[in-house]
């Protein structure tokens, strides 16, 4: 057994207590190996023993960061939109950027690239890729056609370099309609190549998300024999008044409000009309009832009560927040006005309903690009559930 140390110097097992060395079974050595292997020696064991991923659809980072707080080592994120480079080098210390379409990108180029090992177990390869075509919310189909393709391309690198660990998430979508995203093909191989495959559809607000959003969820790994699933919250649900509002560090602001540093505490503006109906709006919950039989009311809504009821509608203080969509700038795509100020919710509160940390950093050029960087991300919390899930199976 070799170690090797911070210090770049090559630490013997015959430094190692005895009694270690005369441990056999992978249960009794997890259990002594803290006891024994103490100080700069654990640590650079801890070091040899990481996990290293490879991020695909990687975007601005929503999975590499909540990976890296599991303690997940990313080598590097790939995307195809070299606008996410900036916001991804910002915050993921330590990981490249790849600026490459998959379609194009060759298994031997990446192996080389990165200098990746084929049967690696202690490899993680992520793909959660962009899931227009899959969604419920209505998008251009023809814009995201070429985005139902994308599992079946993830899946050439992953037969290609059979990692220990495989990890897919997506909209609820990819699952109903498995055969035609190649999700069915991608279960058949991994089982029939020796992987234990977990997938099931997760509400992320059971792991630390102040958020209803729903995710179809793959973890699979050819390395523990067992089924891994994400490691959920303990305690109550966290809600949106446990990370927005005055008393979290977000002052008061009006409609149109422009926050140019790098809190992003922006607001897009609103017409008179949108203004008047959220001073109409109960607090707290309220949704566009109170004008629903008036003038204010939308041509579409008049006299219509029972559909698309959330639009223009504000958030629960002590509730988790409604999906925060790429549209979540705009009270007229969902419930997405603040609980108590007359607009909708900022760019900076979106990210933090969506379990970014407040000083992650957003490189974008407009609201729409940041929010749609915000809401097509995986929510770091979830990701760091899974990434958890993964690092405690390996340290068993």
């Amino acid at each position: 057994m070799l170690l090797i140390c911070s210090k770049i110097k090559t630490i013997k097992a015959n430094q190692v207590s005895p009694v270690f060395l005369k441990i056999t079974t992978k249960k009794e050595k997890n259990k002594m190996k803290k006891q024994y292997l103490c100080g700069e020696l654990y640590t650079a064991y801890m070091q040899n023993n990481k996990i290293n991923a490879v991020d695909f659809f990687c975007s601005g980072g929503g999975m590499s960061y909540g990976m890296q707080q599991a303690g997940i080592n990313i080598v590097a994120g790939i995307d195809f939109d070299k606008n996410c480079e900036e916001t991804y080098t910002a915050n993921i210390k330590n990981a490249r950027f790849i600026h490459a379409d998959v379609f194009d990108l060759k298994e031997e180029e990446l192996e080389q690239q990165l200098s990746l090992k084929k049967n690696d177990d202690s490899l993680l390869l992520i793909g959660c890729s962009p899931c227009q075509f899959w969604s419920i919310i209505n998008t251009d189909r023809e814009k995201s056609e070429k985005s139902k393709n994308l599992l079946i391309e993830f899946h050439r690198f992953v037969k290609y370099l059979n990692p220990g660990y495989v990890v897919v998430e997506n909209v609820p979508g990819v699952l109903r309609r498995k055969e035609e995203s190649g999700l069915d093909k991608f279960i058949d191989w991994l089982n029939e190549s020796g992987y234990k495959v977990h997938f099931k559809v997760h509400e992320v607000s059971e792991y630390g998300v102040p958020q209803h959003r729903k995710r179809f969820t793959l973890i699979a790994n050819r390395t523990t024999g067992q089924e891994i699933e994400p490691v959920k919250y303990e305690g109550k649900k966290v809600t949106v008044r446990d990370v927005i509002g005055e008393h979290n560090g977000f002052p008061k602001i009006e409609a149109g409000h422009k926050d140019n540093s790098k809190f992003i505490h922006s607001v897009a503006g609103l017409s008179k009309i949108n203004i008047k109906r959220l001073e109409l709006t109960e607090k707290n919950g309220g949704l566009r009832l109170s004008y629903a039989d008036t003038d204010l009311a939308p041509n579409c809504h008049r006299n219509k009560k029972d559909c698309f009821k959330d639009t223009y509608g504000r958030m629960f203080w002590d509730k988790p927040s409604p999906t925060i969509t790429t549209k979540f700038f705009s009270i007229s795509n969902g419930r997405f006005a603040h609980p108590e100020e007359n607009r909708a919710i900022s760019l900076r509160e979106g990210a933090v309903l969506q379990s970014f940390p407040k000083d992650y950093i957003f490189k974008t050029t407009s609201i729409a690009n940041t929010a749609r960087m915000i809401g097509n991300a995986v929510p770091p919390k979830y990701a760091e559930a899974i990434g958890l899930a993964i690092v405690n199976s390996k340290n068993a």
